[in-house]
């Protein structure tokens, strides 16, 4: 039975857990930012501050700091124990993605492509106070084409990588800002991008209905997971070849279907054969964000519904994988 997390009142829009796996922080489309103990579902606290939807959540490598972007046209740096607001960065425009580097020192995040403003994604190195103190990021990348929908540090904190609402993926170097490749394998928008463990891999769920695995370096094309419905997320487990996504038909077709035939399952495949082996039932809409508990035990998810999930595999899960 899973753990069933009630903290938000509007669709949930990102979860993540920290690095040793013990918290979950989920963000949704109103101004909460929740933090909750991952093994019994414990509300921990909230981040207080926002006055929009936030779109996104990150916390650095050792949990000291949570970084939340939401469309209030703001980018927050808090305190993971105390929830006190460090730092405050004013944005033009709704920030969509945002990201720590390895050593959580860097902060990312990309704004959005509206009301006249172009799409940028800004760097601050949070050594250097001045940078947040007079709203000065040490480099902004333009992104005139077409808006980033999703984006993540890649090995080392060497590059970024980022997906496009045309289905288009890119990598920024962190440092000089220059696009190092460019590849273009899904047809329309890239929802969610998520990296394995060791960062060598990295799995993108988008609109065209599939999945898509690819090398993190080289950016070369793996493996795609194919299904019915548009794709919202997408993560790699760490200690198996599995993957799970998550997804639906679009938040406006939702009250035309019935749950039973809604497809609001989270779908489980193989990494090697491409093949879907299991799918967990439970939400009342589409599934927006899902994410592996670190130790590769437990999987959660958040929905349209408002609802997390917490749900730990059976011991067979485990036992099945290993003698395969």
């Amino acid at each position: 039975k899973p753990i069933l997390l009630q903290g938000h009142e509007r669709s949930i829009t990102q979860i993540k857990y920290n690095r040793e796996g013990d918290l979950l922080f989920t963000v949704a489309k109103d101004p909460i930012v929740n933090v909750w103990y991952s093994v019994n579902g414990e509300r921990l606290g909230t981040y207080n501050g926002h006055t929009g939807a936030v779109w996104c959540v990150d916390a650095d490598w050792d949990t000291r700091h949570v970084l939340t972007g939401s469309a209030d046209n703001s980018c927050r740096l808090w305190d993971c124990e105390t929830g006190k607001q460090l730092a405050l960065v004013k944005t033009s425009s709704a920030v969509r993605t945002c990201g720590f580097d390895f050593g959580g020192n860097i902060i990312m995040f990309s704004t959005d492509k509206q009301m006249g403003y172009q799409c940028f994604v800004s760097f601050f190195d949070l050594r250097d106070p001045s940078q947040i103190e007079n709203n000065e990021p040490y480099m902004k990348i333009p992104c005139s084409d077409s808006k980033i929908t999703s984006a993540v540090w890649g090995p080392l904190g060497e590059f970024i990588i980022a997906g496009h609402e045309n289905g288009e993926l890119n990598q920024f170097s962190a440092k000089s800002g220059e696009q190092l490749s460019n590849i273009k394998e899904h047809t329309k928008q890239i929802n969610d991008i998520q990296t394995s463990r060791d960062m060598t891999m990295f799995i993108t769920a988008s609109k065209d209905n599939t999945a898509k695995l690819f090398d993190c370096t080289s950016l070369k094309h793996l493996k795609t997971f194919r299904t019915e419905r548009p794709v919202n997320s997408a993560a790699l487990s760490p200690i198996f070849d599995h993957v799970v996504l998550g997804g639906g038909q679009e938040a406006m077709d939702v009250t035309t279907t019935s749950t039973r035939i809604g497809k609001f399952e989270a779908r489980f495949f193989h990494l090697a054969f491409e093949e879907e082996f299991g799918r967990v039932k439970g939400h009342f809409g589409p599934i927006n964000s899902v994410a592996f508990h670190p130790d590769g035990k437990s999987y959660s998810s958040g929905g349209e519904d408002g609802y997390v999930r917490i749900h730990y595999f059976d011991p067979q899960y485990f036992e099945f994988e290993f003698e395969a």
